[in-house]
């Protein structure tokens, strides 16, 4: 059976098979887990859990597509990519489907299914990033010549991003600055332009709060809220305003060591966004601390895979991909158990391979096919050199 999944699968073998277990098992938890769907806006478990195995096959097949080509293509198309980012992003903030003043989604015609364009543009960003870091590795010193070409693509992505997705936005920009910080960049141009950014968006906040009636920031008022209801007493927060961190809460507490079981949760059914941004304390709630403390092991392995590949890489480009790969998915995981959890804001990061969400769950699979790429050229390697032993 090993033999069998080698023969078609490259890569590093404990990925697949952790990534493939997430997925089978976001078919159970999403068809639990979408009852307060249901009820906000109608159907039946079983229509959400086709569409998401619809994802699944989709995000299955690309992840495989991905990790059979050769990663010299992503650097070499790294630009391409960038550019259809920002046009994602563009066309997003001008034609997108909104919710709740935020247009984040494309829809794609005929099939009904939509696609959130920052997914795709974070996976974009990376990419281009690892190759300016590698192609720019002898003038990172140089503002003209070095830096600003680095960073001119990070404040276009997340300047896209940040006005209908804060937290996207603030979350991939401190991932960026990790990758820069993992490749030498000079820390005293990095702190520079965190001031001037912080300096730049406080006039943005400025000019919004001047002019309410232009809604430069439309969802700025969100983000107060959300701030504010974290380091409120509890006696003076609006419930019915912060209902999904109020029963996140309840939900985790309520799981206990060994959870309510498979469909026996009950607070799920209060916490509007159960499936997704509030994944982990439905996980909780229904499944235990004992499991919950599995599912983050897990994600450690994987990121832990991740980060041997990226080290064994034969050149800076692919070690930056998959570290930025790595950290992408980690924190997404980490904001998400953080915010169910009461310790960071509301936000609207879900469960990479777990939560339901077509786009998410896509590029999360495609990210792990480049990363499997890397790994799988690393093996032909290997194979050539055994050879050129016995020759």
């Amino acid at each position: 059976m090993i033999q069998l999944i080698r023969t078609y699968l490259k890569g590093d073998l404990v990925i697949w098979v952790l990534t493939l277990i997430l997925l089978g098992f976001s078919l159970v938890s999403v068809y639990s887990f979408v009852p307060i769907l249901v009820k906000m806006d109608g159907g039946t478990p079983i229509k959400y859990l086709f569409k998401h195995f619809i994802y699944i096959l989709i995000a299955i097949f690309a992840m495989y597509w991905i990790h059979r080509r050769d990663p010299k293509y992503l650097s070499k198309y790294s630009k391409i990519i960038f550019y259809l980012g920002v046009s994602l992003l563009v066309f997003t903030l001008f034609f997108g489907e909104k919710t709740n003043e935020a247009g984040r989604w494309i829809k794609i015609p005929f099939v009904g299914l939509t696609f959130q364009s920052s997914d795709f543009a974070k996976l974009a960003l990376i990419i281009y990033l690892a190759r300016l870091l590698s192609k720019k590795k002898e003038v990172l010193k140089s503002w003209k010549e070095g830096f600003l070409p680095i960073m001119a693509p990070i404040v276009i992505i997340c300047g896209l991003i940040v006005k209908d997705n804060f937290s996207t936005a603030a979350i991939l920009f401190m991932i960026c600055f990790v990758l820069l910080f993992l490749g030498r960049v000079p820390i005293g141009k990095m702190l520079t332009t965190v001031v001037a950014g912080v300096g730049l968006f406080a006039l943005v906040v400025g000019a919004h709060l001047a002019l309410p009636e232009m809604k430069i920031l439309p969802r700025w008022q969100t983000w107060v809220n959300r701030f504010t209801n974290q380091y409120k007493n509890s006696a003076d927060i609006d419930v019915a305003g912060n209902l999904q961190a109020s029963n996140s809460k309840l939900a985790i507490y309520n799981g206990g060591l060994t959870g309510q079981g498979v469909g026996d949760g009950k607070l799920k059914e209060f916490i509007p966004e159960a499936y997704a941004d509030f994944f982990f304390a439905s996980y909780v709630e229904e499944f235990g601390l004992i499991s919950a403390i599995f599912l983050v092991l897990v994600y450690l392995i994987i990121l832990y895979r991740i980060m041997r590949i990226a080290l064994k890489a034969d050149n800076l480009f692919e070690t930056y991909l998959c570290l930025g790969i790595g950290i992408l998915l980690l924190s997404q995981a980490a904001v998400n158990m953080m915010v169910c959890t009461g310790i960071f804001p509301v936000t609207g990061q879900n469960m990479p391979f777990l939560a339901m969400g077509g786009s998410a769950m896509i590029m999360a699979c495609i990210s792990i096919g480049i990363v499997q790429s890397v790994a799988a050229k690393q093996e032909n390697g290997k194979e050539g050199e055994t050879e050129n032993v016995f020759e």
